[in-house]
This record gives C-alpha cells, structure tokens and sequence, in this order.
C-alpha cells in the first residue's frame, strides 16, 4: 500500500510539471502572434502584398491582369464613323479595364481592306484578332487557318462567320453581335405592321446583299416586307456610300424622283440610318411624307427620330462589339476560355422610348 501511495505521489508531481511547461509554452506562443516584431507583416500580409507571385496566375492587378496580351482589333472603319467610332470607344475601354495592349486597324467597312488588314495583322504575331466578318467565312478562310496555325486568336464581331466559328470555338473564336438574318427580318416585319403596310405598298431597302454574310441582314428584311405582300425595290450600298454616307445623296434623290409613290425606306448600315434626314430633306420629302426605319443609334439618328424623319432602328448595341471580343481573347489567351457567342441586337428605338436612350448614344456607349 506504501509503495502505491509513493507511486501516485509520483505520478501527480509528474502531471503538474507536464502541465506547467505546456502553460509556457501556450503563453510564448501567444505573446508571439500578438506581439510580431516591429514593421514585419504577417504571412496574410505578405501574401497581400505580393498578388500574381504564384505560378500560373494572371499578372499583378495594378497592370491589368491581360496586361500580358497583344491585340489587332479591327472596328470596321472608317476612323471617326458613327457606328464604328462606338465600337472602338468599346474596345478602348475593355483595353483601359484589362490592361491588353491593343491595336487598332480601320477599313472603311470594304471587306477586301479587312482581308489585306488581317493578313498584316498576322504577320505581326499578336496574341489575338478580332475581325468583322463582313468578307464571309470563304475569303477569310486562309489567312485565318494560317493564323490559327501560328497559334493566334481569332474571334469576331458584327457579323458572323459560321463555318470559322464552329472550326475553331474550342480555341477561343467567339462572336458579338446580332443574328443578321432574323435582326434584319424583325425590323421588316416590325415596320410593316407599325406603320400598317402591306399589300401593294412600296418599300426601298437600301443594303448590302452582295457581301457574303453581313448580306444576310438585308435579305431579312426584304423576306419580312415581301411576305406582307409589299413591293421592294433593291438597291445595293456601292463602296463610296458604304465609306461616307453622304455619297449616297445623288443615289436616293435620285430613286425618288422616279418612284414618288414610296412609303418605306430602310437602310441597312448604320452611318446611312443616321443621314435619312439628309437624304429625305434632298429629295423634297419632309417627315411625314414617308416612314424611315434602320439599324444602329447615334446622334443624328436620335435627332431624326425626334423631328419625326426616322421612325424606326434597331438597336445592336455595337459598344458591346468593342468591349466583348477584346475580353474574349483576354480570357482565352490568359485562362483557356473557348468562344463565346452573344447577341447584342433585340431592341427597337422609336420616339417613345428614345429619350431612355439619348443621353448613352451622346456619350458613345449605344
């Protein structure tokens, strides 16, 4: 019994001195995590203080985290163009936002000028393009496969390209912009129930359907307007309006004065929707005379809606055709994305809702 009772004794002693020095310990290591030396940060400081450090992260945030990322980026064209200077103003500020170094090429819209440019543009070996497609999927086909063999980007905006798109939308082809055949036929369509056109009545649609694809637009249209039963007359953009839409003046009062009898004009470009003031005002027609309708707002167009001239746009937010394919190419290029397909254009302007608009399209953004 005496030896059991020392043996407990022992064993008590042990446990309280056990006990004390873990006590000491606790209270050092707590003194250390309260207390660190003066001016040393902490490892959540430290790790604060130094972002894209680990392998594989975007760079710091200060530059941007596409900061590491060379694009051509085409806006259409030409420099200072209602439509296209919005675009650019969307790709400038995607660029401001990521920190991508971009380029930026102008075409007057021509498609062969897009073709040559993108060629160019390769040969500087950028990490990305982003092109309008308006020359269709056949004449970009190979300079884009030579692009792509190079390991290039390529995405789109505007109009689409099909065949290049499904080809390559696991590595990064994407599109921005409306799907033109049904835009072009909900604008036709829209107008001629609007305004209560139909059988007989006679329309002038004003557009491209000689270009492969971006034609697509005008053809919707023209669908819409003849399946109520409509007369249409064609007229085909040639490239001097297509580059300056005052060029077209001789061509419109030309085509009134001999079919006096017209109650629709649509235009299918959007520097042309923003001159219907101009051109009805040339050829003797004042607001009410004839209904005009379009794509694509801007500032002269917001105006000929007010006074009446203009009456109906869809609205393809072409802001978003700068900022997206820049982000696209961004987010492949830095996180493997692959293409993303948006469609920008859903929307109408007319004078009941214009003024929701105004102040954006003054500033460039719609």
């Amino acid at each position: 019994m005496k030896k059991f009772s020392l043996l407990v004794i022992a064993l008590f002693i042990l446990s309280v001195l056990l006990v004390s020095c873990g006590d000491a310990d606790d209270e050092a290591a707590t003194e250390e995590v309260a207390a660190p030396a003066e001016n040393e940060a902490t490892p959540a400081e430290e790790s604060a203080e130094e972002p894209g450090e680990t392998e594989g992260a975007a760079p710091a945030a200060e530059d941007g985290w596409c900061s590491n990322t060379d694009i051509v980026f085409f806006p259409g064209g030409p420099p200072g163009g209602p439509f296209a200077s919005v675009v650019y103003n969307g790709a400038v500020a995607a660029a401001a936002d990521l920190g991508a170094n971009v380029e930026y090429v102008w075409s007057d819209w021509n498609p062969e000028k897009m073709v040559t440019g993108f060629a160019e543009a390769a040969a500087t070996q950028p990490d990305g393009i982003a092109i309008m497609g308006h020359p269709g999927d056949d004449a970009f086909q190979a300079v884009v496969d030579d692009a792509r063999a190079q390991g290039i980007i390529v995405t789109s905006q505007n109009t689409t390209l099909p065949k290049l798109e499904a080809k390559n939308a696991s590595s990064g082809f994407g599109y921005v912009g409306a799907e033109l055949y049904s835009a072009g036929y909900a604008l036709g369509a829209e107008a001629a129930s609007r305004f209560g056109l139909g059988d007989g009545d006679r329309a002038m649609v004003w557009g491209l359907l000689a270009q492969a694809g971006r034609g697509e637009r005008t053809r919707g249209v023209i669908d819409a307007l003849e399946e109520v039963g409509m007369t249409v007359d064609y007229l085909e953009i040639d490239d001097a309006t297509n580059a300056d839409a005052s060029a077209g003046i001789p061509t419109f009062v030309g085509y009134v004065s001999a079919n006096p009898d017209v109650k629709l004009v649509v235009t299918d470009h959007g520097a042309l929707t923003g001159t219907q003031e101009t051109y009805f005002d040339s050829a003797g027609l004042g607001p009410d005379d004839v209904f005009g309708a379009g794509f694509d707002l801007n500032v002269a167009t917001v105006e000929a809606i007010r006074g009446g001239w203009t009456d109906l746009v869809i609205d393809q937010q072409q802001w978003l055709q700068g900022y997206l394919p820049i982000l696209q190419i961004c987010l492949t290029h830095n996180y493997q994305f692959t293409g993303l397909h948006i469609d920008t254009g859903a929307g109408f302007a007319h004078a009941d809702n214009v003024e929701l608009l105004a102040d954006l399209v003054a500033e460039q953004i719609r």
